[in-house]
């Protein structure tokens, strides 16, 4: 695959830096593993080790929801960076010469200090194509204030911000600093919602971003309702569309939910089975940050965002691996 020319302003992520490592396995082995399907369950170290220990046939790339998402937004030709904490041992060198490699800035080294190692998430999917995550947070998860460095904002731009992140004060010390960085330098932010079960935990703090201080918030349908603790998913996006400019609602099979200054755009989804869920949320957010960076109106931005997800679950593993900008062509987006 060529490299593709830098366009358009510079997206910077913050997040997780996290290594993927994916299995796959059946329901029967789920259930005897004691793994609830079809969610992210956070682990200890123990558990950790012994869940990687059950992996028959693993692929280990470097992930974390925001970082792929900065992936495949590198793939299209933006200019990226990713702000994460990765220790120095195996994994984190791994991690960092992986991004490196792909093009994005990875602005903070690999850390001897660090007290965790890398975090690793053991993902399990199953025939169906849905993925288990087994989330062992460690050191990215301490990434905090003092991490993020001002210099990386200085030509402003748009920060993608990971709702999981708020798992870990540290983490929320982190995510205020760069939003404070990216404001001051002129530029926009956003979130996603990452997980049902993160928009619970941390929604007091969510709604108060979502009101405050995001121009632009990414969910699905069941992070949305979630959030807004109702089962009229309509009614939930209508009060985050009062306090927030751009909204968007990811609904599986069904067509994804756009709103923008007081307009609804519906984009269809073809429904395939998928070989590997994983990826499909962070790689959409990809396409529709690249269309909503680079100024289209918000049916082309979901369209990308529907064809970058359509891209990577036909196989194993959470980033593209054919060439975005040829398949956004091919489907008359560029």
């Amino acid at each position: 695959m060529s490299t593709p020319q830098v366009i358009g302003p510079r997206v910077i992520g913050i997040g997780n830096a996290m290594v993927d490592v994916i299995s796959h396995a059946d329901d029967s082995f789920l259930d005897n593993m004691g793994i609830e399907k079809g969610i992210m369950q956070l682990v200890d170290r123990a558990r950790a080790e012994l869940l990687y220990a059950s992996m028959e046939d693993r692929t280990q790339t470097p992930g974390g929801s925001v970082a792929n998402t900065i992936a495949g937004l590198g793939m299209l030709g933006l200019e990226t960076a990713f702000i994460g904490k990765v220790k120095d041992d195996g994994l984190g060198r791994f991690y960092a010469q992986s991004m490196a490699d792909a093009g994005t800035a990875f602005p903070n080294p690999p850390d001897g200090d660090a007290l965790a190692p890398t975090s690793r998430s053991m993902i399990f999917v199953s025939p169906d194509g849905e993925r288990s995550m087994n989330t062992y947070l460690g050191a990215g998860a301490d990434l905090e204030s003092g991490d993020v460095d001002a210099g990386v904002f200085a030509n402003g731009g748009i920060l993608f911000l990971e709702g999981y992140l708020f798992d870990k004060d540290e983490g929320k010390t982190a995510f205020a600093e760069a939003a404070r960085q990216m404001r001051s330098a002129g530029g926009q932010s956003g979130i996603t919602l990452s997980d049902p079960f993160c928009a619970d935990r941390h929604r007091t703090d969510f709604l108060r971003l979502i009101r405050d201080e995001m121009d632009f918030v990414i969910g699905n349908a069941a992070e949305w309702t979630t959030l807004y603790e109702t089962d009229d998913l309509a009614a939930a996006l209508a009060q985050a569309a009062d306090v927030c400019a751009t909204v968007v609602c990811t609904r599986s099979g069904d067509p994804v939910w756009l709103l923008q200054g007081g307009e609804k755009t519906e984009v269809p989804v073809e429904k395939v089975t998928p070989v590997d869920a994983t990826g499909a949320g962070d790689q959409f957010a990809a396409g529709f940050l690249y269309g909503f960076a680079t100024g289209t109106d918000m049916d082309r931005a979901g369209r990308m965002g529907v064809a970058a997800a359509a891209e990577v679950i036909g196989h194993v593993g959470p980033r593209p691996v054919a060439d975005l900008r040829a398949l956004f062509a091919s489907h008359g987006l560029l």
